[in-house]
């Protein structure tokens, strides 16, 4: 007969080393298939379903919904035999349990003794209470009530005879009920995909040096061009908008700034930068920030690359997200625009080395040489790891940038 085996929390990636219990897909007695669905896990990538490696019966599940667990750390115990539950081996008593048991009997051993030696005095505790107070040793004190015991006239009648003043009874102030305030506080516990958020972004501040890097930009012709292709898109089945032609305009320029497109190996001591642009594009969903990958975005059209941007953020949202959808970024955009906003400082999305923000273009009065006019203007804010690249990068590559916003039919080259 074949024994119980536990089963281990699998390497779900090669650079995760924990994951937390989301949901339990089984229970203890379940039958299981292999390939079949466990457990839903939370890492700081993605929410991924672990599939059973086994066919056979769930005996014990040993880890809670909302437990992190360590990578090869046992989370249940199953049989592919005939093994039953109560068969399986499961210790009754921690160590530490039974430490703590060892000294809760050493504490009632020496109350025993203290029992034991004091067992000749014979009174009530509220009257040991008040001869502590006096500072009256009760042994001293005969008591008239049954057996001896020293009753609180005898203790009072001891303290008169030896001249020792009744302690004053402190008067108790009590405090109008209208004058306390109970404040209502919701605690949430930081678990789930908002642990993972903040433990990735917490990595970030850690490790990368953040520097920012600010530039005003007129969007009113690149607006006017989304204008003229929005029919065009819709034909294709796309809603075609301004972050994807500023998406478009943030490619054409890492292929000028190349510097920016990698990340750093912090373990190595690299900065390691990729031919190919892997577009990382942050994500608003009702679970929280999700940043799925647009993979080789410069070899994509324009339409190619809307289309993509769509998928990935509907599967963000439906939480279907796989991990070949979230690893492989080298740069970073986020979309503030959508919701609202003139200015943002994006964390980086480490270990990227840049991330940068599209605010929502507002109309404003613009000088356009010595006359007033009506224009988009929007500040574009570019986040930089300052160990990666300097200041003076960050503005060079702001100002091309700026360049393919402001002048659509440079941008229309690179489309």
């Amino acid at each position: 007969m074949k024994m119980p085996r536990e089963f281990l929390m699998p390497e779900i990636a090669e650079s995760v080393v924990e994951g937390e219990v989301s949901k339990w897909l089984v229970k203890e007695g379940d039958e299981v298939k292999k390939e079949q669905p466990l457990v839903e896990v939370i890492t700081d990538k993605v929410t991924v379903e672990v599939p059973s490696p086994f066919e056979g019966k769930i005996l014990k599940l040993l880890v809670k919904e909302g437990d992190v667990v360590k990578v090869h750390q046992p989370i249940l115990v199953y049989s592919e035999g005939d093994e039953e539950l109560e068969e399986v081996e499961v210790p009754s008593k921690s160590a530490e349990v039974e430490v703590k048991e060892e000294v809760k009997e050493e504490e009632i051993k020496e109350e025993q003794i203290v029992e034991v030696s004091q067992r000749r005095v014979l009174a009530a505790p509220a009257v040991r209470r008040l001869a502590r107070e006096m500072g009256i040793d009760l042994s001293k004190v005969k008591g008239t009530g049954p057996k001896g015991r020293i009753r609180k006239v005898d203790l009072l009648r001891y303290a008169e005879e030896v001249k020792v003043e009744k302690p004053v009874e402190e008067k108790k102030v009590e405090i109008p009920k209208e004058v306390v305030i109970e404040e209502e506080v919701k605690r949430i516990p930081l678990r789930g995909v908002r642990r993972s958020i903040a433990e990735h972004l917490r990595k970030s501040k850690d490790r990368a040096v953040h520097a920012f890097h600010a530039e005003d930009m007129d969007f009113t012709n690149l607006m006017n061009l989304l204008e003229r292709l929005k029919p065009l898109a819709n034909e294709e089945g796309i809603k075609l908008s301004i972050f994807h032609l500023f998406a478009k305009s943030v490619i054409s320029a890492l292929k000028k700034f190349p510097e920016f497109n990698g990340n750093v190996d912090d373990e190595k001591g690299e900065i390691v930068l990729y031919k190919n642009i892997n577009l990382s594009v942050a994500v608003d969903t009702p679970d929280g920030l999700k940043v799925p990958v647009v993979k080789n975005a410069d070899r994509k059209s324009l339409i190619e690359l809307a289309r993509e941007i769509k998928e990935l953020a509907e599967k963000a949202r439906n939480n279907t997200l796989s991990l070949d959808d979230v690893k492989g970024g080298t740069f970073c955009i986020t979309n503030i625009g959508s919701i609202g906003g003139v200015f943002a400082y994006p964390v980086i999305n480490y270990p990227e080395i840049a991330i940068i923000a599209l605010p929502r273009p507002r109309k404003m009065p613009v000088f356009v040489g010595d006359k007033v006019e009506a224009r988009y203007i929007a500040t574009i804010v570019i986040t930089f790891d300052h160990r990666a690249v300097d200041g003076a990068h960050a503005a060079r590559f702001l100002n091309y940038l700026k360049s393919l916003v402001e002048n659509p039919d440079k941008l229309m080259l690179n489309l």
